[in-house]
C-alpha cells in the first residue's frame, strides 16, 4: 500500500467509493476540481500492484486551520487501517504548513468514525444541529489541536 496525492485519473474511483459510503456523495467532478484548488490537500492509499485509490482524505486550508472533508475507503477494504493512514498524512501535511488544528464533522451515529477519529487525536468540542439532511442527523464537530501551535 502507497500514499500518495490524489491524481486525475483517481477521480472516478474516489466518486465510486463515495456512493458507496455517504447519503450525499461527491460527484467525480468535485474530485477533479479540487485537484487546481491550491488550498486543497487529497491524499488516497493506493493498491501497490495497480495504484488502485482504496481510502483517501480530502482537506481544505484556510489561514492556520484545516479542514477535513471527506474520508472513505472501499467497503472491501476497510477495517485494514487506510483511514488511518491517509488521516496521518493529512495531518502531517497540516503540521508542515504551520496549521493549530484540523477541524472536521461527523454523524452522531458513526462510531466507527467517531472511533478512528479520537484514536487519531480528534476530540469532539460540539455539535452542529441537523448538519445533515439524508437522513436528517446531528453532527460532531471534532478538532485536533497541534501541540506546538
Amino acid at each position: 500500500m502507497q500514499i500518495r496525492e490524489m491524481k486525475d485519473e483517481d477521480a472516478p474511483f474516489l466518486a465510486a467509493i463515495e456512493q458507496a459510503t455517504f447519503s450525499q456523495p461527491w460527484p467525480e467532478q468535485a474530485f477533479k476540481d479540487a485537484l487546481s484548488d491550491p488550498n486543497a490537500f487529497f491524499f488516497v492509499a493506493a493498491e501497490e500492484e495497480t495504484d488502485r485509490p482504496l481510502s483517501y482524505v480530502g482537506m481544505y486550508v484556510a489561514a492556520d486551520e484545516g479542514e477535513i472533508t471527506n474520508v472513505a475507503t472501499d467497503p472491501a477494504f476497510r477495517r485494514q487501517g487506510l483511514a488511518e493512514a491517509v488521516l496521518a498524512r493529512a495531518k502531517e501535511i497540516g503540521e508542515k504548513k504551520g496549521l493549530t488544528q484540523l477541524v472536521l464533522e461527523t454523524r452522531k451515529s458513526n462510531a466507527a468514525a467517531i472511533a478512528l477519529y479520537e484514536k487519531t487525536g480528534f476530540a469532539i468540542i460540539g455539535e452542529r444541529k441537523g448538519f445533515y439532511q439524508f437522513p436528517p442527523e446531528d453532527a460532531y464537530v471534532m478538532m485536533l489541536r497541534y501541540v506546538d501551535a
